[in-house]
């Protein structure tokens, strides 16, 4: 694919996991993601609590809950229960992965992220690249 066609792709799907991200119920950041494969969406996701939980991810100081699982793990486990595989699929993501996100995007098999916002820690994006997974900040 050339390089303005895969640049109007990650455009469009970014959009796409800002509008996703919308649905979270955190207040302090909402974050989304969506994962593709040939083009086709396969699954996304957006932080919050776990199904059955209640819809609050902060506590009465502001703090985010320890349990709340961020978009790309929502995104990742979603797909594993559907049947589908994430094998060779990009993951777009509104922020920058954190590490313990890294680690499911790389054992998951996802070979490309994209995200647009830079967290202040980025030890997570270093590990993809470590990893051999190609990561793109879009400008």
């Amino acid at each position: 694919m050339d390089k303005e066609k895969q640049t109007r792709f990650d455009r469009s799907y970014l959009e796409m996991a800002a509008v996703w991200a919308k649905n979270s119920y955190c207040t302090r950041r909402q974050v989304g993601a969506i994962l593709v494969k040939d083009r086709m969406i396969i699954s996304d996701g957006y932080n919050g609590t776990p199904s059955g939980f209640e819809n609050v991810c902060e506590d009465e100081n502001g703090v985010t809950k320890p349990y709340v699982l961020h978009a790309e793990a929502n995104a990742i486990t979603k797909v594993a229960r559907s049947g589908n595989s994430s094998e060779g699929a990009t993951l777009y993501i509104t922020d920058s992965p954190c590490m313990e996100c890294a680690k499911l995007i790389i054992q998951s098999g996802i070979t490309r992220v994209v995200y647009a916002r830079e967290y202040r820690i980025i030890d997570g994006v270093d590990l993809l690249r470590r990893a051999g997974i190609q990561v793109d900040k879009f400008e």
